[in-house]
């Protein structure tokens, strides 16, 4: 019997892994830091499975590697604010890392490393599975972050994979994410009238994932580990949206104002209200790289390994992404008397977020 620990596990992508390998009959020790819950995407609590309290600041994240009988680490813990300072990022997902990787050492156990696609940085065009490039130039210091973590798990000794998923979103199916990622709060502000223009490149795409590809992504690597060994799996959909359609999106929804796409080096933002201005300015700094360029993820080593094709990320799969976050109250539902969120005009929606 495989038996794993998983950090990070009361986040979106650790919980699902968690739900995912405890039905096949993996034997789940979860590690949790602030909430003893763990939750698949569907919101229900992950059965069969051991919960642990850990912190990965801390040495061998504050577990002993003696008390646990384990073959495999897989790592979700991060911070995932884009725009925090370095040190911040550092101590998590750098130094957090390290942590994780000396207890599986001494636990003599494997490690799989989540970390993300967009470690690519500015580069674009294709991007294949494998180290990061000297001198890649990165757009966030979360992106950084991640691409120092990779590093450090590659040289250090310890049996390894890294599997990089993009921006991850709704079930393929349902549409359903049991927590909506800060990136969606893009769409959020426009659909809600709180931001009118967006700025965005023409040719910009942005790569969005569903939770279940990810999740059941990941579960296959572990369950292949000896063949994943020292590769890199990019868990990513080949068919990613151009930026604009974020803005396209929210016109696509009856009851939702109609954002003006602007490229960016045309856009002046002193003709908006200052209220408007401070949240675009905040909107732009924090994620408007993401709708500056056109990285194209090669995902062949990750199918040949686990046999997985993404589900085609089409205007029906974001419909219901859509329907979702109406659902949840998350967007704004119809105005009384307005017509119900099903009335989705036909074109390509969008919600999105690493």
């Amino acid at each position: 019997m495989l038996k794993v620990l998983v950090t990070g596990a009361a986040g979106l992508i650790g919980g699902e892994v968690c739900a995912r390998l405890a039905a096949r009959g993996v034997q789940v020790t979860a590690m949790v830091r602030k909430t003893r819950e763990v939750r698949g995407n569907d919101g229900a609590m992950v059965p069969g499975i051991e919960v642990v309290g850990g912190d990965v600041t801390g040495p061998l994240m504050g577990l002993d590697p003696a008390a646990h009988d384990i073959d495999l680490v897989i790592h979700c813990a991060a911070s995932l604010e884009f725009d925090a300072p370095r040190e911040e990022l550092a101590a998590v997902n750098i130094e957090g890392t390290r942590n994780a990787v000396e207890f599986a050492r001494e636990a003599g156990a494997g490690f799989i490393h989540v970390s993300t696609a967009y470690v690519c940085g500015t580069r674009e065009g294709a991007i294949l599975e494998g180290p990061v490039p000297e001198g890649t130039r990165f757009t966030n210091n979360y992106e950084e972050s991640k691409a120092l973590a990779e590093a450090l798990v590659a040289d250090s000794g310890v049996p390894f994979a890294i599997a990089r998923p993009s921006i991850v979103l709704g079930d393929h199916a349902s549409g359903e994410i049991r927590d909506f990622p800060s990136l969606c709060n893009v769409f959020r502000l426009m659909a809600r009238g709180k931001v009118s223009v967006f700025p965005a490149h023409e040719g910009s795409t942005l790569n969005l994932v569903p939770i279940c590809h990810v999740a059941e992504g990941i579960a296959r690597i572990a369950e292949r580990f000896e063949d994943a060994r020292g590769g890199y799996y990019h868990l990513v959909t080949n068919t990613p949206l151009p930026a604009a359609d974020l803005a396209n999106g929210v016109s696509r929804v009856e009851h939702f104002p109609d954002p003006l796409v602007v490229p960016p080096e045309q856009f002046d933002s002193a003709s908006l209200r200052p209220a408007e201005q401070m949240l675009l300015g905040r909107m732009i700094a924090t994620f408007g790289a993401y709708f500056t360029r056109n990285p194209r993820f090669d995902d062949s080593r990750f199918r040949s390994l686990t046999g997985l094709e993404c589900p085609e990320t089409d205007s029906e799969w974001l419909d219901r992404l859509i329907a979702c976050g109406i659902a949840r109250g998350y967007l704004p539902s119809a105005r009384p008397g307005s017509a119900a969120p099903a009335g989705l005009a036909h074109g390509t929606p969008i919600i999105s977020r690493p």
